[in-house]
């Protein structure tokens, strides 16, 4: 049954996801006429006056573009409430200024939102309550399957809404669309077309301030564990009979279950580095080691790599990669599918340029295919040639997305308590071996490629 929330409740709303990104989706989901109706109440720590409170909401909602008379209603009512929220009569406080259904958003670190999801199963919360969290969802397997009962106890699976704003609404029907609406790439998308799959999120950018939580993560937790996976089920799934919910997030739990550290070994399948003193863009970096707030005995990494297969009848024996990185020269978020080369070429023609590729480039969502052709001179020498098309842009952005699903009560892009469990139960070998020291942790400087030894990423097109 869906739920019509009445109110958004920010639980630490002074901090600046919610000025930075989660204000600005707001206000462009109202603008849209998606949210009418809708109450908005601000919750922290800090002292804030409601006048103070709807400064910064208004200024937000500016920042992201938003106009009309109802971002202009919400920030003129919006409410701000001084509360500590992991303590019982605190929370009991802001519940008791809800008037109407909530979906209480937790802009908080993950301890803190742990301790107040506690204290949400001593004392409950309205019926039809949503919860939305942000990752990380735990810090191992053990942890998370922990604050997955402990969220039951509070609310139904379907009313917690685990964030991945890297999958918007458009990226997950792009991804789907290209994939079951042409029979071209679903009838090749398996083992006998396709040698090899590749998942890049680089970064040009650095740490920039996020050493109290990257320190303790590292590019594998942050982003693999988290974001590359569920890019790596959306790939591999099988074909959803629906784009129901359970449907979807179903297809992508399935083909979670199959991948493992490639052979079975992760310690070969992995690689490791951080990087040193170096330029992007004319400014000049420290070493990952130098940055405020960095432990150097953490020996955190900034650029991970590892290799996994998904054992099923379509994908055996096909590695896919997924390799994440800060500090690196170029920005890269694509997903680079290379298929086997031709067996044989008539006699005649010659020029071989390598196996076709396609790419799909995430934000803003782009596709290339590199064939090849014959070339414009000589009809005989064959040239490679990228085909591109952009994709239909969302009418939202990625936090406009994720909180039209819940305040909707639709957890389309939200992900299930399995599917967290399914991608800490794949990395965690890889992290145990990194421990152990058993995988080195390599070098490269800041404004490179990476490692000059980590060439096996195809080339950017």
């Amino acid at each position: 049954m869906t739920v019509k929330i009445d109110v958004l409740v920010v639980l630490g709303a002074g901090g600046d996801l919610t000025s930075r990104l989660l204000l600005p989706g707001l206000g462009q989901l109202l603008a849209s006429g998606q949210a009418d109706g809708l109450t908005l109440i601000g919750v922290g720590q800090d002292a804030l006056s409601d006048d103070e409170w709807r400064e910064r909401v208004t200024r937000s909602f500016e920042s992201g573009a938003a106009e009309g008379a109802e971002p202009s209603r919400v920030a003129a009512q919006t409410a701000w409430l001084t509360a500590d929220v992991t303590d019982a009569e605190g929370l009991r406080s802001v519940i008791a200024a809800v008037d109407g259904t909530p979906a209480f958003y937790f802009a908080l670190p993950p301890a803190v939102a742990v301790a107040v999801v506690k204290t949400m199963a001593e004392i409950g919360v309205p019926e039809g309550t949503v919860l939305a969290l942000e990752k990380p969802f735990g810090t191992d397997l053990a942890s998370a399957q922990a604050f997955n009962a402990l969220l039951a106890r509070v609310v139904p699976e379907n009313s917690v809404h685990r964030v991945d704003h890297f999958l918007g609404k458009s990226t997950v029907l792009n991804l789907i669309g290209l994939r079951f609406a042409n029979r071209f790439f679903e009838q090749s998308w398996n083992r006998d077309a396709i040698e090899r799959v590749d998942i890049v999120f680089d970064e040009n950018l650095a740490l920039e301030g996020r050493a109290g939580y990257y320190d303790h993560a590292g590019a594998l937790v942050d982003m693999i564990q988290s974001h590359l996976l569920q890019v790596l089920a959306l790939v591999a799934m099988e074909p959803p009979s629906t784009l129901d919910p359970d449907d979807l997030r179903g297809s992508i739990a399935q083909v979670l279950r199959a991948v493992r550290p490639q052979d079975d070994d992760p310690r070969r399948s992995s690689r490791r580095a951080r990087y040193t003193p170096g330029t992007i863009g004319g400014r000049r970096l420290p070493s990952y080691a130098d940055e405020k707030g960095v432990d150097p005995e953490n020996g955190t990494e900034t650029l991970a790599e590892m290799t996994v297969t998904v054992d099923n009848w379509r994908w055996a024996g096909v590695p896919f990669t997924l390799r994440s990185g800060k500090a690196l020269a170029d920005r890269r978020k694509e997903i680079v599918v290379t298929f086997r080369e031709v067996p044989h070429l008539p006699e005649g023609l010659s020029g071989r340029v390598g196996p076709s590729r396609l790419r799909l480039v995430l934000g803003p969502d782009r596709i290339e295919f590199d064939v090849a052709m014959n070339g414009e001179d000589d009809p005989f020498q064959l040239d490679q040639v990228t085909l591109s098309a952009e994709f239909g842009a969302g009418r939202l952005g990625p936090y406009g997305e994720v909180l039209s699903g819940i305040l909707s009560s639709d957890p389309t892009l939200s992900l299930r308590a399995d599917v967290v469990e399914q991608c800490w139960r794949i990395v965690e070998p890889v992290l145990a071996v990194w421990r152990n020291g058993d995988v080195p942790l390599e070098e490269y400087p800041a404004g490179s490629a990476g490692p000059a030894a980590w060439s096996a990423v195809p080339p950017k097109a």
